[in-house]
């Protein structure tokens, strides 16, 4: 029934822009805005033995409000144009009582891979806030040990390709991945991942901007070229709170910091080395349910070394560390952890951070934080022969 529904929705979508398409010219908009619609049908992978009773395929709805980039600012050009928009998306999950549904709401940034103006294969990334309407309860609903809290995090993640089958429409069809985890922020954690496979139309909401088949190269500024190298310098802290009432019957908070050493070496790259330093008020718990008393907080701070990559868009980057602890008493997940941090700077030394961090891809806490980078220069001008 649902299926039926957003098939019609779709026909009639079509339908309108057709006649849109037949109405005389109006002045192109600078806004490139495209509202889009798409049908996904897949299924809930059991990640965990305690899931399997949930396997069930079924259908999942996204509407998505999308600008077209042509290259106003530099970080456009370089990524080849990417889609930046905003995506609803919905799911009853197959109808079990347990889980129930899903709803999230994400921003993302959709990146051509390959192609031309006509068509091409894309990836298109989203992070954002997920609401499942059931929930982990050791009394009502013990047997959902997907998720122990309403709010989570949601992140969509996908390759599609797309077809440009008319001035205003576009054809999408895809396959991908829709995850829900609070990072542990309320157990049992152990999230949701929905493989699906969708298909699509989207259409400009007026004439689009002539300047998208152009492809404007944004204006390059002199210092660019001047020869300068320099390594940023970076220290950040963030904070964290883990809810383990269900299973210890105690809240702990995680107070985290962190230093990268990093080489740009291309306008959108950075690689580098980092160093943390992480105290988990829960470590201390489950290693005395194992061991012997720990004798301080310092025995169970655990210090860290990676090694660091990130991808810069503008103010906003992605920062990946992947690295083992060096100390620390606790330490049954795993020697090794990942992080991957979001990165908005406020200033141009001022950054704001959300850090998931993770053993062997088990997310252990999402913090939230605050960081300052100061730049050394190492070379300062080009050598000429």
């Amino acid at each position: 029934m649902q299926s039926g529904k957003l098939i019609s929705l779709v026909f009639l979508f079509v339908l309108i822009n057709c006649d849109l398409i037949s109405q005389p010219a109006k002045p192109a908009t600078t806004h490139n805005l495209t509202a889009e619609i798409k049908l996904q049908y897949g299924l809930l992978m059991s990640h965990h033995l305690e899931l399997d009773i949930f396997r069930s395929h079924f259908p999942a709805f996204e509407i998505s409000l999308q600008k077209v980039t042509y290259g106003k600012y530099r970080w456009e050009a370089e990524y080849n144009y990417p889609l930046i928009g905003v995506s609803l998306w919905y799911s009853g999950l197959g109808g079990f009582p347990e889980i129930g549904s899903a709803i999230a709401v994400y921003p993302t940034i959709n990146f051509p891979l390959f192609g031309d103006k006509k068509q091409s294969l894309n990836f298109k990334l989203g992070i954002g806030l997920g609401y499942l309407t059931n929930r982990f309860d050791r009394l009502k609903n013990y047997q959902n040990f997907a998720i122990g809290s309403h709010l989570n995090i949601a992140a969509s993640l996908f390759f599609e390709y797309r077809n440009r089958i008319s001035k205003m429409l576009t054809f999408t069809t895809g396959l991908g991945l829709t995850h829900f985890s609070n990072g542990t922020m309320k157990t049992p954690n152990y999230g949701l991942n929905i493989l699906t496979a969708s298909i699509g139309i989207s259409s400009f909401l007026s004439n689009p901007n002539r300047s998208l088949n152009k492809k404007i190269l944004p204006k390059l500024y002199p210092f660019e070229f001047d020869g300068r190298k320099y390594l940023s310098f970076e220290i950040a802290a963030a904070m964290a709170y883990k809810d383990m009432s269900q299973q210890y019957g105690k809240s702990f908070f995680v107070f985290a910091a962190y230093t990268n050493i990093m080489a740009r070496v291309s306008y959108k790259s950075k690689f580098g080395i980092g160093f943390d330093l992480t105290h988990d008020g829960s470590d201390q718990l489950i290693y005395e349910r194992i061991h012997a008393t720990v004798p301080s907080d310092l025995h169970i701070t655990k210090i860290g070394i990676n090694i660091a990559y990130e991808l810069i868009m503008d103010r906003l980057s992605f920062l990946f560390n992947a690295g083992t602890y060096l100390s620390g008493m606790e330490r049954s997940e795993s020697d090794l952890y990942q992080r991957l941090t979001l990165k908005y700077f406020i200033t141009p030394k001022l950054f704001a951070n959300m850090a998931l961090s993770a053993h062997l891809g088990k997310a252990e806490y999402v913090g939230f934080g605050l960081g300052y980078q100061v730049k050394f220069i190492y070379k300062r001008k080009i050598k000429h022969e």
